[in-house]
């Protein structure tokens, strides 16, 4: 069979153009796979990259938290030890005021024996007065009575309620002191008489009584040295009452009107205490 050559020539025509494009897109997929291999290489580079620039951020983040954490460690060290020296400032302070305030109250204690030992020596003048004026007006004596004869002086009259209050007669002792108050109103221990009947009401658990009395003192004898002691009692029973208000104002008015009182120095350490 002969072959024809026109169409030999066309079929290795056809068959050329065919293994060309082959080659063609052969030779396209294997440069687009070269470009991707690439692209990937450059990628997986850049990410080791920014793993190792995450890495040492979280170092440096890292180290800098150890820092600060050392640092609040340090600074928390120091707060505490601070606070214990603070603790131990402020407890000097106040076993010294404690001390003051002891040392002041013994002071007062001993002025006041010394003030009860007076008034038991006044009281054991005038009852032997009163035995002398017996004796001359003795029996079968013709003159007349001295007037007031027999009756307890101002002095007796205040040592006898005063030994009352001591033996807890507290009522008897007001009794007392209000005889007192009513014959000699003039009396030097006076003002003290009207602290003591203040005073009774307190230990008979009568505070509204007793505050009233104390605040009587206050204004009937303001130039008194139961004038302060008066307040101060009145400001302690209101501070048991609860009456944080006017005990400030009766505290503040004690350092105000005596400075030099005693109960300044307390009424002011009540101050720093009472809110």
């Amino acid at each position: 069979m002969m072959t024809d050559p026109i169409r030999l020539r066309r079929t290795y025509r056809t068959r050329g153009r065919t293994l060309a494009s082959g080659l063609l897109a052969l030779a396209l997929a294997t440069a687009g796979c070269a470009a991707s291999k690439g692209d990937v290489a450059i990628l997986q580079d850049e990410l080791r990259s920014l793993r190792t620039a995450v890495a040492r951020s979280d170092t440096a983040h890292r180290a800098q938290a150890d820092s600060a954490m050392m640092l609040i460690g340090r600074t928390n060290d120091s707060l505490r030890l601070l606070s214990t020296r603070f603790a131990v400032f402020q407890a000097n302070v106040s076993g010294g005021l404690y001390d003051m305030n002891r040392q002041l109250l013994q002071i007062q204690e001993l002025s006041g024996q010394s003030q009860r030992r007076l008034q038991e020596l006044r009281a054991s003048m005038e009852s032997r007065a009163e035995a002398m004026n017996a004796a001359t007006n003795a029996p079968g004596d013709t003159a007349k009575p001295t007037a007031g004869a027999g009756a307890p002086g101002a002095a007796q009259l205040f040592q006898l309620a005063f030994d009352q209050m001591q033996r807890g007669s507290f009522g008897v002792a007001r009794q007392g002191f209000q005889e007192l108050l009513a014959k000699y109103p003039t009396f030097e221990e006076a003002p003290t008489a009207q602290l003591y009947i203040g005073q009774s009401f307190a230990e008979e658990k009568n505070a509204a009584a007793a505050d009233s009395v104390y605040q009587l003192v206050v204004t009937k004898y303001p130039k008194a040295k139961a004038a302060s002691t008066a307040l101060y009692k009145y400001a302690l029973s209101l501070i048991a009452q609860k009456k944080t208000t006017p005990a400030r104002a009766a505290l503040n008015r004690i350092v105000k009107e005596y400075p030099n009182s005693d109960e300044a120095s307390l009424a002011r350490d009540l101050l720093r205490t009472t809110r």
